[in-house]
């Protein structure tokens, strides 16, 4: 068992944009396959680079807030409740389209 709050994790930069914050719940070897749980806010007009993992599929929970993920260069809408899964080699780009912080709660399971 585990329990973290939060209120108590410290944030760090996302390593596709070091401006973009997250907080990181559970990380790799917290549980099986899982390679993290966390929760990251981008600001007004931030941008998480296009990258792609070989190895991961990431799931995306939209909080609150809203935005675009581009995934293979098609166009899809973030808003409060959507859920994006990525599976590994696609490119993908996450971006702030709005006047509030995007809050998303995403995690990453190895392949």
């Amino acid at each position: 068992m585990k329990y973290v709050s939060l209120n108590t994790v410290p944030t760090q930069s996302v390593s596709h944009n070091t401006a973009i914050h997250k907080q990181t719940m559970l990380e790799k070897g917290d549980l099986p396959h899982l390679i993290q749980f966390a929760q990251a806010r981008f600001a007004p007009g931030q941008v998480a680079s296009a990258h792609a993992h070989i190895d991961m599929h990431e799931v995306f929970f939209v909080q609150s807030g809203c935005g675009t993920m581009v995934i293979n260069n098609q166009v899809h809408t973030l808003e409060p409740g959507a859920c994006i899964s990525v599976a590994p080699g696609e490119v993908h780009e996450v971006s702030n389209t709005g006047d509030e912080v995007l809050v998303l709660t995403y995690f990453g399971i190895a392949e």
